[in-house]
């Protein structure tokens, strides 16, 4: 019996060292460290890859998590580690698919610019990379082919972006969402038209309910030939001017740029912003509306007085006015 005792002993030692192993955060851990996990990569080469990286002590206590967790899988992808922690917490992370990657979250209305400075904030790469990428348009040309750019095609939504996600991936990714969303709407019209009118709605009301009634104001104007007069075309002229300083001056207003709607009649080239599916079901059906006027309202609500005549419009401006004044 005495024996026996000894192996059953030296077992339980080991046991408990394992363990004891295994529940250990590893001192040695410093900094921040990020380990990318191709698909398909080994047990073995998935162990290595964390040594080699200093996450673990040695790749047989990240292995011996494996063997006790031998019903889980890890997920491939890159992680981010911050602080020690025990072979068992990292292999419950791995395979729980706790994968790095930045959020961005663009808005309705956003343009190239803003998404490009949102982009560097993150730290993935320098604004202007992506704006010059998304100043190529050959992603959306089968669907629009007179799209100058890829401004209005830039969808927005939330994204999850990996820390080696390049400025023309980012680009494939939002345009690619935006064709899943004009493909559900079924719209039979001219993509290029629909979206640079939403683009100008999105950026002129912030009310979906009032969003047709604008849409009406700018078709009316187009079927009567009657400039735009859209204030966020001449912003939008003065960024491509790269001259935009947070107002709009006489300059800007008297500028030959093609997108400035206070100059030229008809459209601008291209989008002026990515509008949401708000604007974009507004261009596509505007409301039944004689209106060729709009201000807004002194209450604060952000709702816009619509007018048919010139007469009535700057009644609704006066009014305005002398509200601001108070």
């Amino acid at each position: 019996m005495k024996i026996l005792r000894v192996p059953l002993l030296l077992a339980a030692v080991a046991g408990g060292f394992l363990l004891y192993r295994l529940s250990r955060p590893y001192q040695g851990f410093e900094g921040e460290r990020f380990v990318d996990v191709p698909r398909g990569t080994s047990t073995r080469g998935i162990a290595a890859l964390l040594a080699d990286a200093g996450v673990v002590r040695s790749r047989w206590d990240f292995l011996l998590a494996r063997y006790i967790e031998r019903g889980r899988k890890v997920q491939a992808g890159e992680y981010r580690f911050q602080h020690p922690a025990t072979p068992l917490e990292i292999f419950d992370r791995m395979a729980r698919g706790d994968i790095f990657y930045y959020e961005m979250v663009v808005p309705e209305g956003w343009n190239m610019f803003d998404i490009g400075a949102a982009l560097e904030r993150t730290g993935l790469f320098p604004a202007e990379k992506f704006v010059s990428a998304a100043r190529d348009p050959r992603l959306i040309r089968d669907l629009d082919p007179r799209a100058p750019t890829l401004e209005g095609y830039l969808f927005p939504d939330s994204y999850r972006l990996s820390r080696h996600a390049t400025p023309e991936q980012v680009c494939r990714l939002m345009t690619g969402r935006f064709r899943e969303e004009w493909r559900k709407l079924g719209a039979g019209a001219d993509a290029h038209d629909t979206v640079t009118v939403a683009s100008l709605v999105e950026k002129e009301s912030k009310l979906p309910d009032e969003r047709p009634l604008v849409a009406a104001v700018f078709e009316n104007r187009l079927r009567i030939g009657m400039k735009l007069d859209c204030d966020p075309t001449t912003i939008y002229a003065a960024l491509l001017d790269d001259r935009y300083r947070g107002t709009i001056y006489k300059s800007d207003l008297e500028s030959d740029n093609p997108y400035n709607t206070y100059k030229r009649a008809g459209l601008p080239p291209g989008p002026i912003a990515n509008p949401g599916l708000d604007s974009i079901r507004a261009a596509l059906d505007p409301a039944a509306s004689g209106a060729l006027y709009f201000v807004l309202r002194p209450d604060g609500s952000g709702a816009h007085q619509f007018s048919a005549n010139i007469a009535d419009h700057e009644a609704a401006i006066a009014k305005y006015r002398r509200a601001l004044r108070k």
